[in-house]
C-alpha cells in the first residue's frame, strides 16, 4: 500500500504540469491581425473581426492561421458606443471559406466595443470582446519628448 501511495504521487508530480504545456507559448501570444481588423485567441480559434460603418466581417482560423470552414456557423454580434446603453446587434452569416458577415444601421468610432458570440457547427460557443481601438495622436518628431528621467 505504501508503494502504491509513492507511485502515485509520483506520478502526479511528473504528470501534473502536461496538461499546461499543451498550449503552446504561440497560442498565448499576441494574434496576427492578417486583414486589417483585431484579432483574439478564443477557444480552439483565432477570430479577426474587421468593422467598418455599416459592416462586419469576422475570420475563422485555427491557431496555425488555417482558414476553418465557417459553412452552418452562426454568430451575432452586439456592438455599443463608450458607455451609452443602446446596443445594435447584427447577425452574421457564413460567407466565404472562413468569413461570417453582417449588415446594418451603425457607425464604428473610436470608442467602439464589439462582443462577437460564435458557435460553430457540432462545437461549444465561444465569445469574443473586441475593445474600442487607442487613439494614436503621435505627430512625427514628438514621439519621446513625454519620456523624461530625473
Amino acid at each position: 500500500m505504501r508503494h502504491l501511495l509513492g507511485y502515485l504521487a509520483l506520478c502526479t508530480v511528473v504528470l501534473g504540469p502536461l496538461p499546461v504545456g499543451a498550449h503552446k507559448a504561440k497560442d498565448s501570444g499576441p494574434v496576427t491581425a492578417h486583414h486589417g481588423g483585431q484579432a483574439l485567441a478564443v477557444g480552439p480559434y483565432h477570430l479577426e473581426l474587421v468593422a467598418a460603418d455599416g459592416d462586419l466581417t469576422l475570420y475563422v482560423t485555427d491557431h496555425s492561421d488555417n482558414a476553418i470552414p465557417t459553412h452552418g456557423a452562426r454568430a451575432k454580434a452586439t456592438i455599443q458606443h463608450g458607455t451609452e446603453k443602446a446596443r445594435t446587434q447584427v447577425e452574421l452569416e457564413p460567407s466565404g471559406e472562413n468569413t461570417l458577415k453582417g449588415a446594418g444601421t451603425f457607425t464604428i468610432n473610436p470608442d467602439t466595443g464589439i462582443i462577437v458570440f460564435l458557435r460553430m457547427p457540432e462545437q461549444d460557443a465561444h465569445a469574443a470582446r473586441f475593445t474600442p481601438r487607442q487613439a494614436t495622436n503621435k505627430t512625427p518628431g514628438t514621439e519621446g519628448t513625454q519620456h523624461r528621467h530625473k
